[in-house]
């Protein structure tokens, strides 16, 4: 993506926000409504702010079991020894106070659609005129035999950031010079796309200075993975013999896990590491499928106008949970989702038909401290679903120099202090 394309990317960035925002202008004297969010993550924390944002007349409840929230862009940082878990923590009290919502510390366990109401497991209930739901993901213990909560801490996944980011880093840690680190991503479709293949830039970025004997071997599912020629440029240049990739055949899947080995084992052979990093497939989140939400594949398809549950009416799934079409699961994409889902659910309370939407992803990985890589695209509601509108977007390209890589290491930054700050405060 050329520097001219980016400017004008992000300014179409900024300009959707500032028309999201720009909904205040809504009725204030309408009988307040109330609107629950499940989920206070990239998606959640976004809906709630930007439905209160667009009408303050709309009582607007958050509800989060967590009073942390530990971001999974990043968390890849802190295996690399760039970031620590401090600097990847979120919480949501600057959001309450700056936005008027009230956050509840609790979790959903139920949500009944005919009364219109969400259960908590303190016991108490949550009425609402419309839900949000932003899930997130559950990983899927039963999908691979050996691997389960307790083979996690012995290989962890870390996909969900926090207590596994960091166990996962002191294995590194523990681990002798001249190891292995196997690293095995599931098939599509999965949370962060390009996160498994950023891991290993940041686990190599670590081992290079304090284990540099060390190797790590990607075992991949699949036959091709996002980002991959700018990937395996960028391991050449910065980490020459240290990284492997074994893509295996379409199908080829991990028949087992012997956690305790460290060893995954795929119907074209095994591997054995000293560290073993597993990601299960997964599913949403544990209360959309409880709600109705999902269908036979384990996700939520939505309108794609609206991000309302084509399953459930007056329920909206934003995130990772979400069947979205051409849109990838990430932070960027959770984001945009809760900004659509805001504004259509402040139209509907308002007896208005909601406006056209348009939902924009930025996903950067980084390679090194000064290497950052790319990829951008605008998507609209089409036919079979949320598609990707041509030539809108894009890759970093392959052929950059080292000034234009470093440029955007410090876009990954922005974008991550820019991000952070329009869900959270």
């Amino acid at each position: 993506m050329t520097r001219n394309h980016r400017r004008q990317f992000l300014k179409l960035a900024g300009a959707t926000g500032l028309t999201a925002a720009g909904l205040s202008a809504c009725t204030l004297g309408q009988p307040k409504a109330r609107v629950v969010v499940i989920g206070g993550g990239f998606g959640g924390a976004t809906a709630a702010r930007y439905v209160r944002m667009a009408d303050p007349a709309i009582e607007v409840t958050l509800l989060e079991r967590d009073a942390q929230y530990f971001t999974c862009p990043f968390s890849n940082l802190v295996l690399g020894g760039m970031k620590t878990m401090a600097d990847i923590t979120q919480g949501h009290d600057k959001l309450a106070k700056q936005s008027g919502i009230k956050v509840v510390r609790d979790e959903a366990v139920a949500v009944d659609p005919a009364k219109k109401e969400v259960r908590l497991k303190g016991g108490a209930s949550l009425p609402y005129d419309k839900l949000i739901v932003s899930p997130g993901i559950d990983l899927n213990f039963a999908a691979v035999p050996g691997y389960d909560e307790a083979a996690a801490e012995l290989a962890p996944h870390a996909w969900k950031a926090g207590p596994q980011t960091v166990l996962l880093r002191r294995q590194l840690e523990a681990m002798a010079d001249g190891g292995t680190v196997v690293i095995a991503p599931p098939a599509n479709p999965f949370r962060c796309p390009p996160g498994p293949y950023e891991r290993a830039s940041m686990i190599a970025h670590y081992l290079k200075q304090a284990k540099p004997r060390s190797k790590i071997v990607i075992v991949d599912p699949k036959p091709a993975f996002s980002k991959q020629a700018l990937f395996q440029d960028a391991w050449q240049t910065l980490y020459p013999g240290m990284i492997s990739w074994e893509g295996l055949p379409q199908g080829t899947g991990f028949t087992r896990v012997d956690a305790a080995a460290k060893t995954v084992f795929t119907g074209m052979g095994q591997w054995k590491g000293d560290v073993l990093n597993f990601i299960p497939p997964q599913r949403a989140g544990a209360i959309a499928a409880g709600a109705g939400l999902t269908n036979q594949t384990g996700w939520c398809p939505i309108d794609p106008a609206t991000m309302e549950s084509t399953q459930v009416k007056n329920i909206h799934v934003i995130g990772d949970a979400t069947i979205a079409g051409a849109m990838p699961k990430s932070g960027s994409a959770a984001n945009a989702q809760g900004k659509v889902a805001a504004a259509a659910v402040v139209a509907m309370l308002n007896g208005r038909t909601p406006a056209g939407a348009s939902y924009l992803n930025i996903c950067y990985s980084l390679v090194g401290s000064n290497y950052g890589i790319s990829v951008t695209g605008v998507y609209r509601p089409g036919a079979t679903g949320i598609a990707e509108v041509p030539n809108s977007g894009g890759v970093s390209p392959r052929q950059a120099d080292a000034a234009f890589r470093r440029q955007e290491a410090l876009y990954t930054q922005g974008w991550y202090d820019s991000i952070t700050q329009d869900a959270w405060g």
